[in-house]
């Protein structure tokens, strides 16, 4: 018999009451026509204070400043944002992260930084079910430069252990990139363990954290990580097409070469001079411009996250999760629950795959109901700790059983 939909209400409520985190709710513009988003791990929703923060931005910063903005403002706002991120979410000391670009372009400028610190090496090793971009860039940069691709492939509802790094890694290793939080299975890594197999190879470790920055508690220096970067546009709320942020450890500073030398990299960008002599630190990581206007949304959300703490955040993401496990063995018991039942092993996502997911989907967003779809047949539900209440998952998913059905 299927559960009365009155009592998944009241377990909601019951939910919603004790969570600790429930106010953040509102401090998130709400939808016009959405019933439940289940998409906060691909964008975030934007916080309540952005429109006021852009406005200020504009009329203060912009038309009150100008280009004097750039010396009084704007130049040390990548640095700024960035040990905000590693502070609040990656465990990270100061002058490590830095926010530019985007994570394809710093994807690639870690990958070449590692490939010029390990000359004499001519391998590098990646998941063959990565994500497309990771899987592009890394095949690209071996083709280019004579290097071989060793691809280790996982089950459909896991990722990278470090039984399966020790499989592959080896003298000739040059680095590892893999996913800190799978974009698929939400398989969050044993990072410290995999981190220390690579390394034990000589190799260096890479993590894309796009899925798993601002939703699980990460410690970079105390796992010894060596380069890290992530998108700011999943629980980082940044926005669409927010800049991304690249990790280096300090240990790399000094020998630390960016690929893509630009003029706001440069030890003195405003000299003018000929030659390049890269900034201090990981600031010689920054090329071009920095894409302002794109961290003021950036801003408003790290200050949530301040304020409510990742280990918060990590416990009603588990909370969330494990409730939207639920609601699928009840509702959709001809699903498969394709994630880390294991809430040590589970991101802030779940997939579950069912035959009709492809159609289910494009009629949810219809209805105002926001999941999405991952080929070949999996339902992707994405619930943003800070941003999603218990009621809406429970909508979500009940919604989502009569689509499927």
């Amino acid at each position: 018999m299927s559960p009365n939909p009155a009592e998944l209400r009241a377990r909601a409520a019951v939910l919603d009451d004790a969570d600790p985190l429930a106010a953040h709710v509102a401090r998130f513009v709400p939808g016009d026509d959405l019933v439940a988003y289940l998409d906060g791990n691909s964008l975030g929703r934007p916080v309540a204070s952005v429109p006021a923060a852009l406005e200020t931005f504009v009329h203060t910063e912009w038309a009150g400043r100008l280009i004097r903005g750039w010396d009084e403002l704007w130049l040390t706002r990548p640095a700024e944002l960035g040990d905000r991120i590693g502070a609040a979410c990656l465990g990270a000391a100061s002058g490590q992260t830095i926010v530019a670009d985007s994570t394809s372009v710093l994807i690639f400028k870690v990958l070449r930084a590692a490939i010029a610190a390990r000359p004499g090496r001519d391998e590098l090793v990646m998941l063959s079910d990565e994500f497309p971009t990771d899987r592009f860039i890394i095949e690209r940069i071996g083709d280019d430069h004579g290097l071989t691709v060793r691809w280790v492939d996982a089950p459909l509802d896991a990722g990278i252990t470090p039984e399966l790094a020790a499989e592959v890694v080896g003298p000739r290793t040059i680095a590892a990139l893999f996913s800190g939080v799978a974009y698929r299975s939400a398989w969050w890594a044993d990072m410290p363990a995999v981190t220390a197999t690579v390394q034990a190879a000589g190799a260096l470790m890479i993590w894309d954290c796009s899925h798993a920055v601002g939703s699980v508690p990460l410690e970079f220096d105390a796992w010894g990580v060596d380069y890290a970067v992530g998108c700011s546009y999943k629980y980082l709320n940044g926005g669409p097409g927010a800049p991304a942020w690249a990790y280096v450890a300090a240990r790399h500073h000094d020998t630390l070469r960016n690929p893509i030398p630009g003029w706001l990299g440069a030890a003195a960008p405003f000299s003018m001079i000929e030659g390049y002599s890269p900034a201090p630190g990981v600031a010689s990581l920054v090329s071009g411009t920095p894409p302002i206007l794109g961290m003021v949304a950036l801003g408003e959300m790290l200050t949530l996250i301040e304020v409510a703490g990742i280990v918060a955040i990590r416990e009603k993401s588990i909370a969330l999760t494990s409730y939207a496990i639920e609601l699928v063995d009840a509702l959709i018991p001809a699903a498969t629950v394709s994630t880390p039942r294991d809430a040590a092993r589970r991101g802030s996502h779940l997939t579950i795959d069912h035959p009709n997911s492809a159609i289910a989907v494009q009629r949810l967003w219809a209805q105002g109901v926001i999941p999405d779809f991952r080929h070949p047949s999996g339902v992707r539900i994405g619930l943003s700790p800070l941003s999603t209440s218990f009621a809406e998952v429970e909508r979500g998913i009940r919604a989502l059983a009569d689509a499927l059905s």
